[in-house]
């Protein structure tokens, strides 16, 4: 009671102060409550609308636009996101960090978005004549082609998206990718050209493009740009405009879909969701269409950008749900959820994310599996697009084998558990899967390579290996230079055109192996930076395919076993046995590094033994004595090395991950 007294007495002197001083009492009360009370200052004006007064009621399913931004990676996304953001109140302009939805530290580091990030804002517009509030639920997604699985899922809760093109670089091979997965769920689009405020800008070319490669009206395109604000005024009118609302209704039962969830440390399983039909509130119980499972809703609200409370989830509208689910793998994206009771008819959901590239992880320490396990469990619950199966290694001992959509995906997962949960892992080298067929007519589909065996006893008689349709669009004076990439990556040329004067279009077939580990840094080397490509998956095609196993004193290491095409095994076994001589530590043993294809090695490199001298203490003496102790010796060394162990540092298989 008395430091409350005290407490009070300071305050009132404070605010007397005003008086008695020369201060404005606004910027004194300003001050004050920055010194005092940083954390509620922290926080974004919320439109003028506090979180407890946000009544969804008003807002009727012809209210609603749900919409997206869509793009290639770097052409001012999130930023536009930003600006959009403070047009609406929903934060403060000038306050916070830049790219406010992209949220996670990977993000940040490397400038690219990873999750699809939801905010919902409050607008309001004039609208048949009348001024209308408008309920805005904006998606920002990732551009690079790795992530496309969270864009389609982002672009199911949407009727409209913005597609946004660089108005220096133009249309890039992700923008012509994003804008299929857009055109192929019917969404209304409003082409959108940013950063008009660049020297090098070029709206008119871009313009132009558009119209050539989508067959987008050029009166249609909206002229911006984000970091300076010019032009945004015209943004959301537009998306109100010609974007369409929701098509639910209200008076059917309650259907929503389960676009995604993370794990939070105090809510537990927090999903965000798409009301389809009906209405949801806070203690209704629900049950998953895919599970079978019940749930109470413990609490329910929009993202506005961060949780706000609302009570009430209504048609159209996107936000979370807090349902008690205690396990990460009850929370199935792409699932339906409804209440308890009812039946209903399931939503189609997403086509299953199909894994391009398959790599093992492996805890550095082998005590720490538990620990490993338990961050890939809370990190799959937050991306839903990797698949993981446990494996053991004779070498590294008990791990996972996970799948992931494209090496930066895998790359942006090593680096999230290593931030977000602490977690030190090895990695193997990335595989694709590969299909075999042998005499008998059986067939293997491999993702590990350590499983195929290099003896079989049946007879191989095919093997199958993916293949993707790349797109590649650069500036026209590298065409040779592409091309010739392309033909040592075993590529096979399915178009070639102009877009216009200055960059050509290119599209090739070519197999998935050859591209995941170094085709995109070669591509952007030979091409000073300015290409940019895409891919999507294609069909198996025959291919003549090896096993290439790496061994160590005449013993296999089934984390380095590889498969490669025949024409290129020896180059590859090369490459390999020399990189991991400079990253073995020498032992006092003799260490002979292989590389064979089946019982026949193709490359050799011996890592010598450190020796000691035992002749040292001979100071003359029979020659016979200095033959005893070397043979002693050699009998040593040969003991060594039947027994001793050899340990691979990390270095080396991140090596082993720059061979193509």
């Amino acid at each position: 009671m008395t430091t409350f007294k005290r407490a009070s007495k300071a305050l009132t002197s404070k605010f007397s102060a005003i008086y008695t001083c020369n201060f404005h009492p606004v910027t004194f009360l300003s001050h004050f409550s920055y010194t005092h009370n940083a954390s509620f200052c922290s926080r974004p004006r919320q439109n003028n609308k506090e979180a407890s007064t946000i009544d969804l009621n008003q807002y009727p399913s012809d209210n609603i636009r749900n919409f997206s931004i869509i793009a290639h990676v770097d052409h001012g996304k999130s930023t536009l996101a930003d600006r959009l953001l403070e047009l609406t109140g929903t934060i403060r302009k000038g306050h916070g960090q830049p790219q406010y939805l992209d949220k996670l530290q990977v993000e940040r580091e490397r400038g690219i978005t990873v999750k699809a990030q939801t905010a919902t804002m409050f607008h309001r517009h004039k609208f048949l004549g009348s001024d209308t509030d408008f309920l805005l639920n904006l998606v920002d997604t990732p551009g690079h082609v790795d992530f496309s699985y969270e864009v389609s899922r982002s672009l199911a809760a949407c009727q409209g998206a913005l597609l946004v093109v660089d108005a220096a670089q133009g249309v890039q091979a992700q923008t012509v990718a994003n804008f299929y997965l857009a055109f192929e769920s019917n969404l209304a689009i409003i082409p959108v050209i940013n950063k008009i405020d660049q020297p090098t800008a070029d709206p008119d070319r871009v313009k132009t493009q558009l119209k050539s490669m989508f067959d987008l009206n050029p009166s249609d395109v909206l002229l911006t740009s984000a970091k300076t604000g010019l032009g945004l005024e015209q943004v959301l009118p537009a998306a109100i405009e010609r974007i369409p609302p929701p098509p639910g209704k209200n008076t059917s039962p309650l259907r929503m879909l389960l676009l995604d969830s993370y794990y939070d440390e105090y809510k537990g399983v927090i999903c965000h969701v798409a009301i389809v039909d009906g209405a949801l509130h806070k203690g209704d119980k629900i049950c998953s269409a895919a599970t079978g499972q019940s749930y109470e809703v413990s609490d329910v609200g929009i993202m506005h950008p961060e949780l706000v409370a609302t009570g009430i989830l209504l048609t159209g509208q996107v936000g979370y749900i807090v349902s008690g689910m205690r396990s990460t793998k009850e929370a199935r994206v792409g699932d339906t959820l409804h209440h308890t009771r009812t039946v209903i008819q399931p939503l189609p959901g997403f086509k299953p994310a199909k894994h391009m590239v398959f790599s093992g992880l492996y805890p550095a320490d082998g005590s720490d599996f538990e620990a490993l396990n338990h961050a890939i469990e809370r990190l799959t619950c937050n991306d839903a697009s990797v698949s993981v199966t446990k494996e053991s290694s004779t070498a590294l001992g008990l791990g996972f084998r996970c799948g992931f959509l494209g090496l930066l995906h895998m790359d942006v997962f090593h680096q999230r558990l290593e931030q977000e949960h602490g977690a030190h892992v090895i990695s193997t080298v990335p595989t694709v899967p590969y299909i075999f067929e042998y005499s008998d007519g059986s067939k293997l589909q491999v993702q590990n390579p350590a499983a195929l065996p290099s003896n079989p006893k049946n007879r191989l008689t095919a093997c199958w290996e993916p293949t993707v349709i790349a797109t590649i669009i650069i500036p026209s004076e590298y065409v040779g230079s592409v091309i010739t990439l392309c033909a040592e990556r075993r590529g096979e040329q399915l178009e070639y055109s102009f877009i216009d004067s200055q960059r050509a279009f290119m599209r090739y077939r070519m197999p998935l192996r050859e591209i995941v580990v170094d085709f995109y840094n070669e591509l952007k080397s030979i091409t000073s930076g300015y290409a940019s490509f895409d891919y999507e998956d294609s069909e198996y095609q025959a291919s003549d395919l090896v096993k290439l196993d790496i061994l160590l004193n005449g013993q296999p290491v089934d984390a380095m076993a590889t498969i490669v095409h025949k024409s290129k095994a020896p180059r590859v076994g090369r490459e390999l046995v020399e990189k991991l001589k400079k990253f073995i530590d020498r032992q006092m043993f003799e260490i002979i590094i292989q590389a064979a294809i089946g019982s026949k090695v193709i490359a050799r490199e011996t890592l010598s033994a450190m020796r000691k001298n035992v002749l040292a203490k001979c100071y003359g003496g029979d020659v016979t004595r200095k033959r005893k102790l070397l043979e002693k010796q050699k009998e040593g060394k040969k003991r060594m090395k039947r027994v001793g162990s050899v340990d691979i540092p990390q270095e080396a298989f991140h090596e082993l991950l720059k061979v193509s």
